[in-house]
């Protein structure tokens, strides 16, 4: 009698799902150049990660920052303990309004300062374009002009930022309470 190779049909499902999220990140927000862009909408169809204030005004990263993903992306990495390839992350830092409220003092986000996008790329598609290294692609975009990524390259103004994070695949992960495996 032959044996037959069976796959559990959750498998079958979920790989083609994850092969799409890496061909929709790289036809939808990356061109055949290795440009990055900007995604819309992110904050009414994705994940939010997590949040934090910057508070001092004088740090480089002074402002609310709050970070989302594809879904896919959160159940994968629960999954695995790994971002898949074609995993868009985006964090938003907007501007501090503070005041007295009858909860004591308090700070809010205000209107956009900046965003940072970051690619993960499994299989070094960009090799040379200097946004792209160390497993991810890197951009950078301005409140005044969210369509043009204003870094000069990965390098100069993304790692330096990330370098405590190298050894959670360059991203803080403990920053997102959302990443951990459900209870």
């Amino acid at each position: 009698m032959k044996r037959l190779f069976t796959i559990p049909l959750a498998l079958m499902l979920a790989v083609p799902a994850m092969a799409d999220m890496a061909g929709e990140t790289y036809s939808r927000w990356v061109d055949d150049k290795g440009e990055i862009r900007l995604p819309e909408n992110y904050r009414a169809t994705w994940t939010h990660l997590g949040s934090w204030v910057v508070a001092d005004p004088k740090a480089p990263g002074y402002g609310f920052h709050d970070v989302y993903t594809q879904p896919e992306a959160v159940k994968k990495f629960q999954e695995t303990g790994k971002f898949p390839d074609g995993t868009v992350l985006v964090k938003e830092i907007r501007k501090l309004g503070s005041g007295k409220l009858t909860t004591g003092d308090a700070l809010w986000a205000t209107e956009n300062a900046v965003w940072f996008v970051m690619v993960k790329d499994d299989r070094g598609r960009f090799r040379g374009n200097p946004h792209w290294g160390e497993g991810w692609g890197w951009a950078l975009y301005e409140a005044k002009a969210p369509q043009v990524n204003v870094s000069k390259g990965y390098t100069q103004d993304c790692l330096a930022c990330h370098i405590p994070a190298k050894p959670m695949d360059w991203v803080y992960v403990e920053d997102y309470p959302t990443l951990r495996t459900p209870q």
